[in-house]
């Protein structure tokens, strides 16, 4: 299955050395390049099929990643969004979190680890290193002992609640289903209970709904 891929980056150079690697991968196709995040927002308005992910700086002119970002997760939440910045403060990858990134890379990443977010958030729905993860895990802090959160323990049940964890440790749908002993269709039909039910536009707000709101334990990624 080919991966159809936005590029947004303003430094040019940059972009197209980028676009140059990743198209090597057979399963990666560049779709659009944007020199900035209202290039890549007018252009997704427009009549071509929308790209599976977008790739986008922070730091732009015009438009920035951060409010790019922000339009794209309300408008086409079944885009995945990853950052790809230089920048690898705790508040920018908080800020880019909670406008609704699907993945977090810095550029200094090697290229074989931008390919498997890439296809991680393809096939995922989301892909948080540990890095990212311990992050939302302290950002998000469990309610002290004793104090209850905004959700009983009937708002899930006991089968959405196993699937939920599995989701956020990134298990594929095969392996929750081989986990659990239940088909993948079954898990694909407990993904969309759970989005129902929690209200969010797709799986990676769904992790971040579920840690925010202790639905999960800590998610500890070796």
């Amino acid at each position: 299955m080919r991966i159809n891929l936005a590029i947004a980056d303003d430094e040019e150079l940059f972009r197209v050395g980028l676009s140059h690697i990743l198209s090597k991968d057979p399963e990666i196709h560049i779709c659009f390049e944007a020199g900035n995040g209202q290039e890549l927002v007018d252009h997704l308005g427009g009549p071509d099929p929308l790209p599976d992910i977008v790739l986008t700086d922070i730091k732009m002119p015009e438009l920035s990643g951060v409010e790019a970002t922000k339009l794209i997760h309300q408008n086409y939440p079944e885009i995945g969004i990853i950052a790809l910045t230089t920048y690898n403060s705790k508040p920018f990858i908080r800020n880019m979190i909670d406008v609704g990134a699907s993945a977090y890379l810095v550029k200094n990443s090697p290229p074989d680890k931008v390919i498997h977010t890439i296809k991680q958030v393809f096939y995922n729905g989301f892909y948080y290193d540990k890095f990212v993860m311990d992050i939302l895990n302290n950002r998000y802090a469990f309610t002290p002992e004793g104090e209850k959160t905004a959700f009983d323990d009937e708002f899930l049940t006991e089968r959405e609640s196993e699937v939920l964890e599995l989701i956020c440790k990134q298990y594929k749908t095969s392996e929750i289903g081989e986990k659990l002993f239940i088909s993948p269709r079954t898990v694909e039909v407990h993904r969309k209970n759970l989005l129902v039910k929690t209200g969010v536009k797709n799986i990676a707000g769904l992790v971040i709904f579920a840690i925010q709101n202790d639905l999960v334990p800590p998610i500890i990624i070796e």
